[in-house]
């Protein structure tokens, strides 16, 4: 780069690239059919704006296939498929708390492993618990009570489970 920048000395940041200019004669190699090709809908103006899943008017693929059953509906959460009441925490997430800790739904919440109480919560299995605690939730798996047994601790459900 040249020490002094001035106007005789100006270049543009990046290598400029010419626009195509189509329908221009045989010879500029875009000529006669502009690279659209011979007839048909793709060669028409505005070809290239049919919305996403239209198959040229045959009854598209997702009209086609069977739907789920139930409410799925995002006012109708959580009855809808694929849908839970509960929001999952690991056993290895409760390593953070302290040695004869309780753990609660609010305590979850301070330590910022779920958003808020108003889902219900449940602890799952995956992972170790070296700490004895007292965990008082909405659900447990068996899996993560015997790890939390195991480690000393004892659980308490808020709310019978459903069967």
């Amino acid at each position: 780069m040249p020490d002094e920048l001035n106007l005789s000395n100006l270049k543009p940041a990046a290598s400029r690239r010419d626009r195509k200019r189509i329908g221009r004669g045989m010879g500029s190699g875009k000529g006669r059919y502009s690279g659209r090709g011979i007839k048909g809908q793709k060669a028409r103006s505005g070809s290239h704006k049919m919305r996403a899943g239209f198959e040229g008017g045959q009854m598209p693929v997702y009209m086609r296939l069977g739907k789920l059953p139930g409410s799925t509906s995002k006012d109708a959460m959580p009855i809808g498929p694929f849908r839970t009441s509960t929001v999952p925490v690991n056993v290895r997430d409760l390593d953070r708390f302290d040695e004869g800790a309780e753990v609660t739904p609010e305590s979850l919440v301070e330590k910022r492993l779920i958003k808020n109480t108003r889902t219900d919560v449940k602890i799952l299995g995956v992972g170790e618990v070296t700490k004895k605690l007292t965990v008082r939730v909405h659900a447990i798996s068996k899996a993560a009570r015997e790890k939390i047994e195991g480690a000393g601790g004892t659980v308490e459900l808020l709310r019978e489970a459903k069967s």
